[in-house]
């Protein structure tokens, strides 16, 4: 049970502020709230025609859940009296607060709650549609439903945009965090879905207050097979200021929060649109859809379309088995292709029992079917002479147990009405062929690994700069091969140091966190005899050349001020950030993660063996990043490592540069 409960689904309600206290009167009133609503004014009598009472004290008995309307400072000294007398929570609805610089004022808001939850402040509220209970001082899209969909926002406008859709998904609650000052993301998401009634979740996420919590949340809601879809907006920002590494901005922005999502199971969305689309998947069919899908269409235009677009979102759709392709051929005879996607041409159009066994026909050999199919317009045709195929789709669901959606190529070409009976009936319409590709694509998402969490994030600290030569004496007490090397304050004493190393060699100057765009490298030298001061190093390092190099990596692991600790890897060398060819994970990772995230990378033929040239040793690389990141793990003072390159070779990897930061 959830602190949240008597908030979320109260017995009774109070309200206070006399022109929000009416619109919430109001809503709770259209939706048919079956409790008392209690509005509390000092000088007021009634308001929305029922009776008012002049404070707090009077109410027959501590309100479930409060609708706090008015101004912040009257809204902590409420706050302070609700948690005294026992309320179940509040909405502050009053902005302010820390987004207005008043973080103190807000300080005091979370001091008057005490243990006593609130949302907020700078809070839309919460609808109930489930038991009518309206939080909600606004206009509203939704209907009662006996079970749905919640929709969660950290952006009250976005919220209500969501809530006004004509997609025919069922809502149960619409919610919001406001500045989330008690009542983070994960607990308020959890307390939604421990709703029986409430079937998956979508949110639009701007900030995640505690990655771990939220992480043990994915996690319940996996166990309960209720699926979440996210938008995570401020992906063109940084998540930390960049410091000297290219991981800072390689890894930044959207790249940590997608691979924080994904390791997750979480399916994580652009748009609205495809957020209620990948909602709907998730009503009708819970989780885990299948990735090999079969499209059909009447019309080879359409199948193009679904191969062309399907293909450009990462769906599959695998050859027709050749069972399938032979009972099909019966069917539709030789003028017919059978390939996937099917254009199964107009020859059985209108003919419910040979539609049927094409589209069933094809169904059993795939896990989930698309059926390309927009009726026309009802008020100036008869669409009456597609009904036919919309009830082969529902038999063809019927007949194989799998996963059968009717998709609009337009969202206009089906309607509310006819999507909402379809909904009742388990079928699952897509409105809308780039929207509806793109949420079957997100609810194919994979659960992640059982009780995955990330690390704590760290505070922002002051860190240094390791030389190279110091960076380099790290790695290599931490098992990872660098190459032999001796370093040195001035050339001379260099020269002197390294006349045990092998030519050719690499000339470095230290004190640079890029050394080529400082023009302080030098490589294929046959000695350093004649070498050139650099002007502004604070020191040398001869290193021995490696040989025998196939590829260059990147390899970076950095503190995040979000998810703990990100590892990111790549196609490296001087173009890394040109050809921003990388993958970030959120640590801790196996070592089959990450190998199984560089095939990911858009040049990984190039590591294995692309036109028969020798594969790279990615064993290798992975086993140094998860040594790497172990280290990080376990020693809090270091801040960041980028090795780039590492260089890749047909057996083993040798980091060949380095950048650590530590305390």
């Amino acid at each position: 049970m959830s602190r949240l409960d008597r908030l979320l689904r109260p017995r009774h309600i109070a309200v206070l502020g006399a022109g929000w206290a009416l619109n919430v009167i109001e809503q709770c009133r259209k939706m048919g709230f079956a409790g008392p609503v209690w509005p509390v004014h000092p000088t007021k009598g009634e308001i929305g025609g029922l009776k008012a009472y002049a404070s707090l004290a009077d109410l027959p008995e501590p309100p479930d859940a409060v609708f706090i309307g008015v101004n912040r400072f009257a809204t902590v000294e409420v706050v302070a009296e609700l948690a005294a007398m026992g309320a179940g929570g509040a909405i502050c609805f009053a902005a302010g607060w820390t987004e207005a610089g008043e973080a103190g004022l807000q300080a005091k808001l979370v001091e008057a709650a005490g243990a006593m939850p609130i949302l907020g402040p700078n809070c839309y509220g919460v609808i109930n549609y489930l038991d009518g209970a309206l939080l909600w001082p606004d206009q509203h899209g939704g209907v009662r439903v006996e079970g749905g969909v919640a929709l969660l926002s950290q952006s009250s406008n976005v919220i209500v945009n969501l809530g006004m859709q004509q997609r025919g998904l069922p809502v149960g609650y619409v919610a919001c965090l406001g500045n989330a000052a008690v009542v983070g993301l994960a607990e308020l998401a959890g307390a939604l879905l421990e709703d029986p009634r409430i079937t998956a979740i979508g949110m639009y996420i701007e900030g995640i207050d505690d990655a771990p919590a939220f992480a043990r949340f994915a996690h319940a809601a996996r166990a309960m097979g209720k699926g979440i879809v996210v938008i995570k907006a401020g992906k063109t920002e940084l998540s930390q200021i960049a410091a000297a590494s290219h991981t800072a901005s390689l890894a930044g922005g959207g790249a940590a929060s997608s691979a924080f999502l994904r390791q997750l199971g979480i399916a994580e969305v652009n748009t609205p649109s495809e957020l209620l689309e990948t909602l709907k998947i998730f009503h009708i069919h819970g989780t885990g859809l299948g990735e090999n899908i079969c499209s059909l269409s009447c019309s080879g235009g359409e199948a193009g379309l679904a191969a062309d677009l399907g293909q450009a979102r990462g769906l599959s759709f695998p050859p027709v088995p050749p069972g399938v392709e032979a009972e099909l051929a019966g069917v539709l005879g030789p003028i017919v292709t059978i390939a996937n996607p099917l254009d199964y041409n107009t020859f059985i159009w209108g003919d419910l029992e040979k539609t049927t066994q094409v589209f069933a026909g094809m169904l059993k050999g795939y896990d989930a079917g698309l059926y390309i199919l927009d009726i026309p317009r009802g008020d100036r045709c008869d669409p009456s002479s597609y009904f036919p195929a919309l009830e082969a789709i529902l038999a063809a669901q019927e007949l194989t147990g799998k996963p059968a959606f009717p998709l609009a190529s337009m969202e206009e070409n089906f309607g509310e009405a006819r999507v909402s009976e379809l909904m009742a009936r388990g079928i699952c319409p897509l409105l809308g062929f780039e929207t509806g590709l793109a949420a079957l694509r997100a609810a194919q998402t994979r659960a992640g690994l059982p009780g995955w969490e990330p690390l704590p994030a760290q505070p922002p600290r002051e860190t240094r700069l390791l030389s190279e030569a110091e960076g380099k004496a790290l790695l290599a007490a931490a098992g990872v091969p660098v190459p032999r090397a001796v370093s040195a304050t001035t050339l001379a004493e260099l020269g002197a140091a390294a006349e045990g190393l092998t030519p050719p060699l690499a000339l470095k100057g230290l004190g640079f966190a890029h050394k080529t765009e400082a023009g302080a490298v030098r490589l294929n030298l046959p000695s350093l005899e004649g070498q050139a001061e650099m002007p502004g190093a604070s020191g040398y390092l001869a290193e021995e050349m490696v040989t025998g190099t196939l590829a260059e990596a990147l390899l970076g692991l950095r503190r995040d001020p979000v998810y703990g600790l990100t590892l990111t890897l790549g196609m490296g060398g001087v173009t890394a950030e040109l050809l921003a060819d990388t993958v970030t994970l959120i640590w801790p990772v196996r070592q089959e993660e990450v190998l199984a995230a560089l095939q990911g990378l858009r040049l990984w033929p190039l590591l294995d063996g692309y036109r028969g040239r020798p594969r790279a040793d990615v064993a290798a690389l992975a086993g140094i990043a998860t040594a790497l990141g172990a280290l990080m793990a376990g020693d809090d003072s270091l801040e960041e490592i980028e090795i780039n390159p590492v260089l890749l070779r047909e057996t083993g990897a040798v980091a060949v540069d380095a950048l650590i930061r530590k305390v």
